[in-house]
C-alpha cells in the first residue's frame, strides 16, 4: 500500500467527517461539539495478538561457563534460548478501541509497563507477536499520534506550569495554527485539567518546592493530550495520589476517552469507584494473561470458575490477590481446595487461572480481533507521516529559550561567581606583580600560566560531562514523541552552555591579569583571553563528549577524571620531554595546545632575561623552560584547538545520536 504525505491525500475523510458503527455514540457527539481551534484525534483501533516480549539474561548466560555452554549445545534449542533469555511478556491478545479505557493490572513484575512500551513502540527489538494501529503495523509516522506519559513526571523543575504547556503547544502544534490559537489551546487544557490555580507555579523537584503530585501528573497529562493523540498510554497514572486526587483523574481520563481517544493505562490497586470506569480488563501474572474483557464482568468471571471472597473486598484487591495466588480470603474450586496451605498452592492457582484463560477466553478473543476491521479510509490515514511542524530555526529559538531558562539559575550561581573571583583574587596576591627577570621568576610565571590551564580545563569539562547524564530522561521523552530535532537540542544547549564558559573565564582574567602583571598591552590581553576562552570552549566539547559516549552521572565523573589526569600529565609543564613511544598522547591533549599558545601570547623568543649576571642579557628562548617551544614560531595554535572544538562536538553529537536512539525509557 503506498504511503502518501497528508497534503496529498484528498480522498481520504478528515476526523471530523468519521463515524462508524464501532466508535462509540457519545464519542461522536463530542467530536461534533468541538472547539473550532481543536481538531478531533484520528480514531485508532489497537488490536495485539500474541505478544511476547523477552530480555538477555545475563545470569544465564554461557559466554563465562564453559560447563554451562556444553550443555547449552548439546541441548535442545529451545533450551539455548530458556538459558540466554528471560520472557517479560508470554502471548498477550487484547484490543481497544477509540472512547475506550483499558486498564493493565498485575502485581509488580507482571510486565504491565512492558506491553505499555511495546505497544508505543518503545520497545521493539526481541518483540513478537502483531501490533496493528487500523490493521497496519507500527510505523514511525505513528509517533505523533502515541501520547506516553511514565509513571515518573519528567517535566523541568524550573519551569511553570503554564510555561510547560506553551514549550509542547509551540513545538507540537501544526504550523497553521498562530500563536495566539495555540495560547487559546493552552488555556483550555490548563481549565480541562484543573490547573488554573498552579499554572504559574514551578513544577519543583528534589531541589525546590512546586505544585503537588496530582498537580504534577495532571501537567504531565496535559502536556501530551496539548496535541490530540490518538492513543494516549499512561504508566500507573494514580502512583503517589490520595484517593481523591486518583479519582479525579480518572474522570478527566474518562473525558479524554469520550472525545474519540484510545486510551491504555497500568493501574496497580485502583479504588472500587476507579475500577468501574474502566472499560475493559487485562490481568496479567508473570507474564501471562489471566482475564481480559470487560472490567465490570471480570467477578462474574472469576465466580463461574468458582473463586469468590469470603469478606468484602475490593474487586481491584480481589483480581490481585488470584494473580499473585494469595489466596486467604478466597473460596477456591474443588479440585484445588485440597492444595490449600501447602507450599505450591499460589502456582497451582496462577497455572489455573492461565489454563482457564487459554481455554475460555483466548480463543473467543482471537475470533472477535479477526472479524474486527478498521475502515479502509482511517488504515491510509494512520499511515500519513507528519512533517514537522515549525522550521529548524522556530524549533531552536523555543529550545534555546526553554534551556536558557532551565538552567540560567546554574549560570548565574553565587557560588560559581565566589570561586571565579576568589580562585582569581588569590592567584593575584600570590603572583602579586611577578617579574621575569630571573630564571626562578620565569618559571614561577609559567607555573602560573599552566595552573590556569588546568583551572579552567577542569571546571569546564566537569560543568559539561553532567549535563546530558541529567537531562537523559528528559531527552529520551522529547525524542521518542519527535517533538524537535535532536540537532537543535545539541546547538541549544552548547550555545546557552557557552554563556557561563565565557562569562567568567573573562571575569577572572580581568582581575587576574593587571594583579600579576602580565604583558599590558590591548592586544596581549586580548589574546591570552582569547587563549584561555578556546581552552575552556574546547574543555566544554569535550565533557560534553564524555557524557554523551557513557550518559551516566556516576561513569561520566569518573571518565572526565581520568581523562583530565591524562591531560594534565602531558601538558607540556611536567614533563616536556616526553619519551618516544608515549609522545602520541600530547597531540591528543588541548591542555598541551592551550598552554604552548600562553606562551607564545606573553613571551617572545628576543625577549632579554638574567641581564643582572655576570653573562650578561639572555633571551627568553634560551631558556630551559622553551626546549620544547619555539616562541617565535607563530600561532598555529588557535588552528588546531578550533578543529579540536568542532571534532569533539560532532563526536559529542553523534554519540548522543546513538545512545539515545538505543534507549528503551
Amino acid at each position: 500500500m503506498e504511503i502518501r504525505r497528508e497534503d496529498e491525500i484528498q480522498d481520504i475523510p478528515s476526523p471530523m467527517q468519521i463515524t462508524t458503527k464501532n466508535i462509540p455514540s457519545e464519542v461522536n457527539i463530542q467530536i461534533e461539539t468541538c472547539d473550532a481551534n481543536r481538531t478531533s484525534p484520528l480514531p485508532i483501533f489497537l488490536k495485539f495478538e500474541d505478544v511476547e516480549y523477552k530480555v538477555k539474561n545475563k545470569q544465564g548466560s554461557t559466554k563465562n561457563n564453559p560447563l554451562k555452554a556444553v550443555i547449552s549445545r548439546v541441548g535442545s534449542q529451545g533450551r539455548m534460548e530458556q538459558d540466554s533469555y528471560k520472557k517479560i511478556l508470554k502471548g498477550i491478545t487484547g484490543r481497544v478501541g477509540p472512547g475506550e479505557i483499558l486498564a493493565l493490572m498485575g502485581a509488580s513484575g507482571s510486565g504491565k509497563t512492558t506491553l505499555l512500551k511495546v505497544i508505543g513502540g518503545r520497545l521493539l527489538e526481541n518483540v513478537k507477536g502483531n501490533i496493528t494501529y487500523n490493521d497496519i503495523s507500527y510505523t514511525t509516522a505513528l509517533k505523533r499520534r502515541i501520547g506516553f506519559v511514565t509513571q515518573d513526571d519528567v517535566l523541568f523543575p524550573q519551569l511553570t506550569v503554564e510555561e510547560t504547556l506553551l514549550v509542547s503547544a509551540f513545538l507540537r502544534l501544526p504550523n497553521s495554527m498562530n500563536r495566539q490559537q495555540k495560547y487559546e489551546r493552552v488555556n483550555m487544557i490548563v481549565k480541562e485539567l484543573g490547573l488554573e490555580r498552579c499554572r504559574n507555579t514551578k513544577i519543583g523537584g528534589n531541589f525546590g518546592k512546586g505544585i503537588s503530585g496530582g498537580e504534577r501528573k495532571r501537567t504531565s497529562i496535559g502536556y501530551e493530550v496539548l496535541i490530540d493523540p490518538s492513543l494516549l498510554l499512561l504508566d500507573e497514572p494514580t502512583s503517589g495520589l490520595d484517593s481523591n486526587s486518583a479519582n479525579k483523574l480518572l474522570l478527566v481520563l474518562k473525558g479524554l476517552a469520550k472525545a474519540g481517544r484510545t486510551i491504555i493505562t497500568t493501574i496497580h490497586q485502583p479504588s472500587s469507584r476507579m475500577f468501574h470506569m474502566f472499560d475493559k480488563l487485562l490481568l496479567i501474572s508473570e507474564g501471562y494473561p489471566v482475564y481480559y474483557g470487560k472490567a465490570k464482568e471480570s467477578m462474574e468471571y472469576f465466580s463461574s470458575l468458582r473463586f469468590t471472597p469470603q469478606i468484602s473486598m475490593n474487586p481491584a484487591e480481589f483480581l490481585l490477590d488470584l494473580a499473585t495466588g494469595q489466596v486467604g480470603d478466597i473460596s477456591l474450586p474443588d479440585d484445588l481446595s485440597a492444595s490449600r496451605g501447602s507450599l505450591d498452592t499460589g502456582k497451582s492457582i496462577i497455572k489455573y487461572l492461565q489454563v482457564k484463560y487459554k481455554t475460555q477466553l483466548e480463543v473467543q478473543e482471537r475470533t472477535k480481533n479477526e472479524a474486527a476491521t478498521a475502515p479502509e479510509h482511517l488504515q491510509q490515514a494512520v499511515q500519513v507521516g507528519k512533517d514537522w511542524t515549525i522550521s529548524w530555526w522556530e524549533q531552536f529559538r523555543i529550545v534555546a529559550k526553554r534551556t536558557f531558562k532551565e538552567r540560567s539559575k546554574d549560570y548565574f550561581d553565587k557560588l560559581r561567581l565566589l570561586q571565579a573571583v576568589g580562585v582569581a583574587l588569590l592567584l593575584g596576591l600570590l603572583w602579586w606583580k611577578s617579574k621575569i627577570d630571573t630564571e626562578p621568576q620565569l618559571r614561577d610565571q609559567i607555573g602560573l600560566l599552566f595552573y590556569i590551564c588546568i583551572f579552567w580545563t577542569s571546571s569546564s569539562i566537569f560543568g559539561a560531562v553532567y549535563v546530558f547524564p541529567f537531562e537523559k530522561l528528559y531527552l529520551v521523552k522529547e525524542q521518542k514523541a519527535d517533538m524537535y530535532r535532536l540537532s537543535v537540542y545539541y546547538v541549544s544547549s552548547t550555545l546557552c552552555d557557552m554563556i557561563a564558559h565565557v562569562l567568567y573565564p573573562t571575569l577572572f582574567m580581568l582581575i587576574l591579569y593587571f594583579m600579576v602583571d602580565f604583558k599590558r598591552t590591548v592586544s596581549c590581553f586580548l589574546l591570552t583571553l582569547f587563549a584561555i576562552l578556546l581552552v575552556a570552549v574546547t574543555s566544554q566539547g569535550a565533557g560534553e563528549l564524555f557524557g554523551a559516549a557513557v550518559l551516566s552521572i556516576r561513569r561520566a565523573g569518573m571518565v572526565a577524571s581520568l581523562i583530565l589526569m591524562l591531560f594534565l600529565l602531558t601538558g607540556g609543564y611536567y614533563v616536556q620531554h616526553i619519551p618516544k613511544f608515549m609522545r602520541w598522547m600530547k597531540y591528543l591533549s588541548f591542555m598541551y595546545y592551550g598552554f604552548r599558545l600562553l606562551l607564545k601570547v606573553q613571551y617572545s623568543g628576543d625577549q632579554s632575561y638574567e641581564c643582572q649576571s655576570t653573562q650578561g642579557c639572555k633571551t627568553l628562548q634560551s631558556s630551559a623552560s622553551f626546549d620544547t617551544v619555539s616562541l617565535n614560531s607563530g600561532l598555529q595554535e588557535v588552528w588546531i584547538l578550533l578543529v579540536m572544538i568542532l571534532a569533539y562536538r560532532l563526536c559529542a553529537y553523534f554519540c548522543l545520536y546513538k545512545r539515545i536512539s538505543q534507549s528503551n525509557i
